[in-house]
């Protein structure tokens, strides 16, 4: 017997002309076209997905039929989703299906498939801005940084890798496709090519980091290299680069062998770059600028963890921050308290 509440799915017509799967898959191919990311098609392909088939379960099989009441009945399904471990859905994965779901009405609209966009109007949920999960210390950061076996030209390589992220503070997917022409040793700077947004950016590399770089290029990559050269900075023993999921998994053994309670993989050297460079009196513009975001508020998040100035000013100003200064008698011989 089927279960309590289970309903017979309807099976689309993937080969109605008409249908919204039809519509989406051209949306998804124009996006392709226009020059979008791979990141961007495959989450918006799967956004939408997930839209056409809740949309089928209700009838709903072809773009005239979207309205403003369908898109507010999806928003609020959403809410209501709950995932495979049974935590309900978070308010970001919410917004960017709906805002996959919006863009694909406006793609409608602009080709005269719809008169007007449905889901121009609807509001999206609030994002939480929650603080990264993890950040080193300056002593904990050079306690990973210390992990490597130096007498492996592939730890001499993690070790190169480690110290590039951690001074530049670029993402695991930049760090991946860097080039060796794209790092200059005399200006101490590297290229970041078609980083997220599809934006080049030039970060400054620091001194430690080129040097460990240097010995990564004369001792170990030469090593490495089979066949053509074909210029990418960091590769395998096999000569090619290192699959993303790869890098992770490399960072993530670093991290917890140096055993610090804390997790995380090559983005917690962004984060702690960032706090670092904030708590030691950098500009949070420079930092953005050194990070690629296109938005101040994305990087203005850091200014909430880096509170090392803050940590200095209340322990000089506040009556009870210190031990000695609330244990010191008052006026009457009494501690105060």
């Amino acid at each position: 017997m089927p279960p309590k509440g289970w309903r017979k799915p309807i099976v689309a017509d993937v080969d109605d002309p008409d249908g919204l799967i039809a519509w989406s898959r051209r949306h998804v191919d124009d996006l392709r076209v226009r020059g979008y990311s791979e990141r961007t098609i495959t989450t918006t392909s799967g956004c939408l997905a997930q839209f056409t088939a809740w949309a089928f379960h209700r009838g709903i099989s072809r773009p005239h039929e979207l309205t403003k009441p369908v898109i507010e009945s999806y928003r609020k399904a959403l809410f209501h989703t709950s995932k495979s471990d049974g935590a309900s859905l978070r308010s970001s994965s919410q917004r960017v299906r709906l805002q996959k779901l919006r863009s694909f009405c406006k793609w409608l609209a602009k080709h005269d498939v719809l008169p007007f966009n449905p889901a121009g109007e609807i509001e999206l949920p609030l994002v939480e801005r929650r603080l990264p999960g993890a950040i080193f210390s300056e002593k904990e950061v050079e306690q990973v940084l210390a992990i490597p076996d130096l007498d492996d030209p592939l730890g001499i390589r993690d070790r190169a890798m480690m110290e590039v992220l951690y001074s530049t503070g670029i993402r695991r997917a930049e760090l991946a496709a860097l080039r060796l022409a794209d790092v200059d040793f005399e200006r101490g700077t590297a290229i970041v090519r078609l980083g997220k947004g599809k934006k080049d950016r030039v970060v400054p590399v620091g001194e430690r980091a080129l040097m460990w770089l240097g010995r990564y290029l004369d001792e170990v990559r030469p090593t490495f290299v089979v066949g053509p050269d074909r210029g990418v900075l960091f590769v395998e023993k096999t000569g090619k680069p290192p699959e993303l999921a790869r890098l992770t998994q490399l960072m993530r053994r670093y991290i917890d062998r140096a055993a610090l309670g804390k997790t995380g993989a090559c983005h917690v050297f962004r984060h702690t770059m960032a706090t670092l460079m904030l708590e030691h009196g950098a500009d949070v513009r420079v930092i953005q600028e050194i990070l690629g975001h296109a938005e101040l508020s994305t990087t203005e998040i850091y200014t909430r963890v880096s509170i090392g100035h803050l940590k200095t000013v209340h322990d000089r100003t506040h009556p009870g921050a210190r031990l000695e200064r609330s244990a010191r008698p008052n006026d009457d011989g009494e501690a105060g308290p």
